[in-house]
């Protein structure tokens, strides 16, 4: 008996979430900082905390999860920025760490997950920039490895070709420097895009501040949409028009998913929040436009 009531009153052990990547765009990425606020309103009162980790790659992070593993430093592991033929899953079966995946998963084990509709946020960004005229749009990505880049990708062809939408692409890594290059690329010579989505606010709002500086107005020379809808697009000036997934709800379903998986309920799959277009004042009309 005396065993057992140890053993009940052991003390939960952190969630652990380990981010690969360098440190000072780690640190300043409100996706982060939402996600991982709704993650902890769920797990406070369960009696978690939530361990955030930055590492400098995939190798690190693997071995980061067998110290853990060895140590007992966590009780569960949310894997985020999930990519093709990800091996962090079948390494964390391997270790014995429950874990719960924060995207699509190509592979064949069964695992539980919280699964944003990334297809639907470039599709309806496409269909909302189209109905207000615009004919060709400009998108600046994250990393292509990313499972959901490729699938955002995908989705803005399709989208484009049933709207008859011509689309231009430049990869960038969601740092504000990298979102600014590509921006710039993408306007650069006749045929510009009238419009451009960015697959994160950090990239979306720099290049806000760019263009404004150097002499694009916006909108009336460009429209810009953000992904994610962070407070830093209701604090940029103008306020950024977004595809909002409503991140901090995300992190809530993550953390609810993390609960269950601990309560020992089979793998099944989530579905994250509804996506929709809030728009403010850095998106508008092509024909609206003054010379």
């Amino acid at each position: 008996m005396v065993t057992r009531a140890r053993a009940a009153a052991r003390p939960r052990r952190p969630v652990g979430v380990v981010l690969a990547g360098p440190t000072p765009r780690v640190g300043v990425e409100p996706y982060i900082v939402e996600m991982a606020a709704g993650v902890e309103q769920v797990l406070h009162p369960a009696g978690h905390s939530l361990l955030l980790l930055v590492v400098d790659g995939l190798e690190a992070e693997l071995a980061t999860y067998r110290r853990w593993r060895r140590d007992g430093t966590v009780d569960a592991v949310v894997v985020v920025d999930l990519v093709r033929g990800d091996r962090r899953p079948e390494e964390l079966a391997r270790l014995g760490v429950p874990f719960v995946l924060a995207g699509h998963h190509d592979g064949e084990r069964a695992t539980t997950s919280v699964v944003t509709d990334d297809a639907a946020v470039t599709s309806t960004a496409l269909e909302f920039l189209a109905g207000l005229g615009h004919r060709c749009v400009g998108r600046v990505t994250g990393p292509s490895s990313l499972v959901h880049t490729d699938e955002r990708s995908t989705a803005m062809r399709e989208t484009a070709e049933r709207l008859g939408v011509r689309v231009a692409t430049r990869e960038a890594d969601y740092t504000a420097e990298e979102g600014v290059r590509a921006a710039t690329a993408l306007l650069a010579g006749p045929g510009a895009p009238t419009a451009l989505v960015f697959d994160n606010d950090v990239m979306a709002v720099a290049a806000l501040e760019h263009l404004t500086r150097t002499g694009t107005r916006v909108p009336e020379d460009v429209s810009l949409l953000a992904a994610d809808d962070s407070p830093l697009c209701e604090l940029a000036v103008p306020g950024m028009s977004a595809v909002s997934t409503d991140v901090h709800d995300r992190g809530v379903r993550l953390g609810e998913a993390v609960l269950q998986v601990l309560a020992g309920a089979p793998p099944r799959q989530i579905p994250g929040p509804q996506v929709r277009v809030v728009a403010r004042g850095t998106t508008g009309g092509v024909l609206a436009r003054t010379p």
